[in-house]
């Protein structure tokens, strides 16, 4: 009579080798994933310039100038002085917008900033009156900004 011997569970070496696997899978996914969501917060701020950008041209249609009018009443306050914005949860960046003078004439232009915090600290992002897109920094774990910048740079290695 052969006695027959039945084995339950695993070896040590089939747990090590799962573990190396599950290890190598998650080295691999984490970084893609977290370059996925840092994409996906920068369309935050590049929307919010966007919509500050459509505010102060209608603005202007409407009165000519991107400066608030104060010869009428109720005073007229252009959309740049209410468009800094802190960052909150949902939207990572601060926006602010300043009044420029183009050709010598005062309040002729805007410039619109875009700044990141937490995820996509380090990214920053810019519109003027001409509608020139410029990234100024990128995510602080994307590297080193391109030698053209002049668009908005939205994936890690990407140039204008």
């Amino acid at each position: 009579m052969s006695r027959q011997r039945n084995s339950a569970g695993f070896t040590l070496i089939e747990l090590m080798i799962t573990v190396a696997i599950i290890a190598i899978l998650i080295a691999v996914a984490l970084p893609v994933y977290r370059n996925y969501v840092i994409r996906a917060k920068l369309v935050a701020g590049t929307n919010q310039l966007a919509t500050t950008r459509a505010q102060l041209e209608q603005y202007y249609l409407d009165n000519r100038t991107y400066a608030s009018v104060t010869t009428t009443t109720p005073n007229i306050v252009t959309p740049c002085t209410s468009t800094v914005s802190s960052a909150t949860s949902n939207n990572l960046f601060n926006v602010s917008c300043t009044l420029t003078t183009v050709n010598t004439v005062p309040n002729a232009g805007y410039l619109i900033t875009a700044v990141g915090t937490g995820i996509v600290t380090g990214a920053q992002y810019t519109v003027d009156q001409y509608g020139n897109m410029q990234t100024l920094g990128l995510p602080s774990t994307w590297g080193a900004l391109p030698a053209n910048t002049g668009c908005w740079i939205m994936r890690q290695g990407d140039s204008c």
